[in-house]
């Protein structure tokens, strides 16, 4: 094994999902596997978890029902 192979295999751990992701397909276009990976409702687990951060769900909830009372 090259010590380039070797330093490129230590660095994906720190890859985040979306860059494996990246890799995967990028290796798999350059071994000619034209199969597209099916995709799992669970890839989006944590999507746009940011816009919540810090929100009370009992409030946000109390407040959208509140607001359909106009």
């Amino acid at each position: 094994m090259s010590t380039a192979y070797s330093e490129v295999l230590a660095r994906i751990p720190a890859l985040t999902d979306a860059e494996r992701e990246q890799l995967r397909e990028f290796l798999a276009a350059r071994s000619g596997d034209a199969t597209p990976r099916r995709h799992s409702i669970m890839d989006l687990e944590g999507l746009g978890k940011e816009v919540w951060e810090g929100m009370d769900a009992q409030v946000y909830v109390k407040r959208e029902r509140d607001s359909w009372d106009g």
